[in-house]
């Protein structure tokens, strides 16, 4: 976490930093060669933060590869019930289950040279093709889908246009957004560094929701 000190006369608190790097692994272990987050880790981490009196916001570093769709869904859950200030910045990439992490923060920057992969949710090993499934996966990607636009400024009818296209993916249907096309779709709320994220919290340190 970063200790932020005294400046002049005003006082200011502590931000802590979550990483959430990789695939974001849910109840089944990936294989160890894979960079993952656990989200049994991140859940006590996040509520651990918001009780904490020392702390004051949150900041939620992002550089994701997709993973378990409901590990992610229930970290974006547990950040976007938080009091505390926070703020998401994506790194390098935001791919599948990172868009919902990415805006379930108060305000979500991304880095000029990041983007934002959104495809549609897909299984990978032994599926079963019956018209069960094909309805799981449907009401699974309108959960995404509600919890993106609910908390950002983009469009279901502009978000589910992106799950679609099928001319940016060579072997696949979905769209990649680079972060000031991320910022204008409605996406994501601002394009900045890792001080603007910072400078964010700062101001906003001490309030709560």
């Amino acid at each position: 976490m970063e200790e932020l000190r005294e400046s002049g006369q005003a006082k200011r608190g502590t931000i802590h930093c979550l990483t959430i790097i990789g695939q974001i692994e849910g109840h089944q272990i990936l294989p160890e060669d894979q960079k993952t987050t656990k989200y049994e880790h991140i859940l006590p981490t996040i509520a651990a933060v918001e009780e904490s009196p020392e702390i004051t916001a949150l900041l939620i570093l992002l550089n994701t590869a997709g993973g378990d769709v409901e590990a992610g869904l229930a970290i974006a859950e547990m950040i976007a019930g938080m009091r505390k200030p926070t703020a998401s910045l994506v790194l390098g990439g935001g791919h599948s289950i990172g868009v919902p992490l990415a805006v379930a923060a108060d305000k979500s920057f991304i880095a000029p040279s990041a983007s934002m992969t959104i495809h549609p949710v897909r299984i990978t090993g032994v599926v079963i093709g019956a018209a069960q499934t094909y309805d799981y996966l449907a009401r699974m990607q309108a959960r995404i889908t509600a919890f993106v636009t609910a908390h950002s400024g983009i469009s279901e009818a502009r978000f589910v246009h992106l799950l679609s296209d099928a001319t940016q993916l060579a072997n696949d249907v979905g769209s990649i957004l680079t972060g000031q096309e991320a910022v204008s779709a409605g996406l994501i709320d601002t394009v900045g560094t890792l001080a603007d994220a910072l400078k964010y919290l700062h101001e906003r340190g001490g309030e709560t929701k």
